[in-house]
């Protein structure tokens, strides 16, 4: 295909817009859907399970002519609890897989549908039991609202022309108000057509040794971004947890995998799944696909998300949205759970002025007006 016809997958396009919307608008009812479902005693493999049938039920009413478009979920439902931060989306045979959850439980859950390979996805923080007669308090409501107003100054920031490294400042400024800490090196990337890690990044708290080598980039119209803000009320710093990892996305690495095992797997992988993150559990044959991930993994040519913990004394919340960078401003096509101050009430608020006024712009740009022609002189 010529320079000349070739398709433009940018959202300069309309119809790509319209494909990044019909997924989001799958993504939004779906998240809503767990997040109702988040009560005590739910266990949390159901609701993962839940998650994962609703996306692929909600995409069945999408694009039902064009037979040969790629739908499917572009982040499969994680749903974290407490201290364990994030990719946690138990399969039937880990130990862990009949836990439930109780009231006071800070939950994350995460979830993201695509079509044609263009991605919508969504994450929020919801307290198990927390309503106005019983508002979230301390900790977690220091978190959750230090999430929330983090999230709101990137959407605010994330303007063509603006730098990435300024997002980095002012989402620690706002995490430091409340006392909390970005969760440290977690990435916010640009969005391509089936790639959710494209080249251009955003870190919210670089490691020391980060922070000066961390590549910088500018925003530009018709770009689109995952912004995925972790919040904690900790130092920022996590490990990895001794829980089983069940997500997995291929790299875009090549490599002549020796495993027959290893060989089926990836074949499989990139049949079922393409480029966009998988659970264990929705693969045909889990044992043989444990088995041929053990290759693909140490090679690069699969990536495993491990799941990170923090002390179980602190409290973690997540903001995740997908944004569309346009000339006119940023619009957020996935909008999570609603901030409500009658639930999160923390003692805690933003001092700094500059922050302040930040948060009170609009998410639009404001166009000049045109220029008035000059007069002509009479004669």
């Amino acid at each position: 295909m010529s320079a000349a016809t070739k398709t433009d997958t940018t959202i300069a396009n309309t119809n790509v817009v319209t494909k990044y919307k019909a997924a989001a608008d799958v993504t939004n009812s779906v998240l809503r859907k767990v997040i109702s479902a988040c009560k005590e005693d739910s266990k949390i493999i159901d609701l993962c399970k839940l998650g994962d049938a609703a996306i692929v039920d909600g995409l069945s009413t999408q694009y039902t002519k064009d037979k040969n478009l790629s739908k499917g979920i572009a982040y499969p439902t994680s749903v974290s609890v407490n201290n364990i931060v994030c990719h946690y989306a138990p399969s039937e045979n880990d130990a862990t897989s009949q836990q439930t959850l109780k009231k006071g439980d800070v939950v994350r859950v995460q979830l993201g549908a695509h079509i044609d390979g263009y991605a919508a996805v969504s994450g929020g923080t919801v307290v198990i039991g927390s309503s106005a007669e019983s508002p979230v308090t301390g900790k977690a409501a220091d978190a959750i609202a230090a999430a929330h107003y983090a999230a709101e100054a990137i959407q605010r920031l994330i303007k063509p022309g603006n730098k990435n490294m300024a997002v980095t400042d002012k989402v620690q400024k706002i995490a430091s108000a409340f006392g909390c800490k970005p969760i440290e090196n977690m990435l916010c990337h640009e969005q391509k057509q089936n790639d959710l890690d494209g080249q251009k990044q955003i870190i919210l708290n670089p490691a020391p040794e980060n922070r000066s080598t961390f590549a910088t980039c500018e925003f530009a119209p018709y770009e689109v971004y995952l912004i995925d803000v972790f919040i904690t009320s900790g130092d920022g710093r996590t490990k990895k947890s001794e829980l089983r990892t069940n997500i997995y996305k291929k790299t875009g690495t090549s490599y002549q995998l020796k495993m027959k095992s290893a060989r089926a797997t990836f074949s499989d992988i990139s049949k079922t799944f393409g480029t966009f993150p998988f659970t264990i559990r929705s693969c045909e044959d889990e044992r043989q696909t444990r088995m041929g991930l053990i290759e693909c993994t140490k090679m690069g040519v699969v990536q495993a998300f491990d799941i990170q913990e923090e002390r179980p004394s602190e409290a973690v919340a997540q903001v995740t949205f997908t944004a569309l960078v346009t000339p006119n401003g940023v619009e957020r096509i996935t909008q999570g759970v609603a901030f409500d101050t009658k639930v999160i009430q923390t003692e805690k608020k933003i001092e700094d002025a500059e922050i302040r006024q930040l948060l009170e712009t609009s998410t639009k740009i404001k166009k000049k007006p045109a220029a008035k022609p000059a007069a002509v002189a009479s004669a």
